[in-house]
């Protein structure tokens, strides 16, 4: 892949299947260790990374960047778009939360015609149309109704499709070192207070995880940010979609969870919607040779 568009899905898809082993190793930490801990650490663990690559200039280029008030703005999006889906987890089931959340991409397309001004090709809206049915297939809620769980995870939706609306914008004109380091000083600073009220002290096993995770989602979040910088939101949505897909092979593989008829028939669309982006890309990168 060498044009920048297949980069740029290539780095999504990767930081789209980091994030989902993230999740397992915080959905083995939750049991023992508060998720504001967790979350607060693994945001020590991301910055301290950020420092090793930029040097002690990173505080003095984080407070002179040209965009440091939309990279903030973005990063508290992010972190009420966090805390509203672990919140929303705790009593929605696992598929209903899944397909709320998997609205993200329809926001983020819709945005990014908006407030990007992307020209959204018949062939996105048409896999993120297909991925979102296989989100559906493969997650197979029944009897949701509106209440206020189901509300925190649309919003999640909603906020997280937002920031990476944010994240485009800013991507062109930041370092990813850089804007790493904002997201994560904002979030240490919104869990610390709950971190250290709820603190418990972890074992060596737990703060093997608990590295773990910090470790896993900086190169998942170097992968996203530097995918952004490559191709279109519009381009990118569908391929959010695949995390579901290693969420079901990380589940049989840690839990023994055997994956039913449904998510099967879920994840061959949802792979479809990726083939869609891909085909008609290089579709549309020869005839505009």
């Amino acid at each position: 892949m060498k044009n920048p568009i297949s980069y740029g899905i290539l780095l999504t898809v990767f930081a789209y299947m980091l994030f989902t082993a993230h999740d397992s190793v915080v959905k083995l930490l939750v049991v023992t260790i508060p998720v504001w801990q967790i979350l607060f650490w693994r945001s020590c663990t991301i910055l301290i990374g950020c420092f090793i690559f930029e040097g002690p200039s990173l505080a003095q280029k984080v407070a002179r960047s040209p965009i440091i008030k939309p990279m903030i703005v973005r990063s508290i999006l992010l972190t009420i778009a966090w805390t509203s889906y672990y919140s929303a987890a705790r009593y929605l089931q696992l598929a209903e939360v899944t397909t709320l959340y998997y609205a993200a991409p329809i926001v983020g397309t819709i945005l990014a015609t908006i407030v990007l001004r992307e020209k959204v090709t018949v062939a996105r809206w048409m896999a993120v149309g297909v991925g979102f049915c296989g989100v559906v297939i493969a997650s197979n809620p029944v009897g949701l109704s509106i209440s206020w769980p189901v509300y925190l995870a649309l919003q999640a939706a909603v906020l997280w499709a937002t920031g990476m609306v944010l994240l485009r914008k800013t991507a062109l004109h930041e370092k990813s070192h850089i804007q790493m380091a904002v997201s994560n000083i904002i979030f240490i600073l919104l869990t610390g207070t709950m971190a250290f009220l709820h603190w418990k002290t972890p074992t060596a096993y737990e703060l093997i995880l608990l590295c773990t995770t910090g470790v896993v989602a900086g190169v998942g979040q170097l992968a996203l940010f530097e995918g952004m910088r490559q191709a279109p939101v519009s381009v990118l949505a569908p391929f959010e979609y695949t995390s579901l897909v290693w969420a079901f092979l990380l589940g049989f593989l840690i839990w023994g969870d055997i994956p039913k008829i449904n998510t099967f028939v879920g994840a061959v669309l949802i792979l479809s919607a990726g083939l869609i982006i891909i085909v008609s890309e290089r579709l549309r990168l020869t005839s505009a040779v």
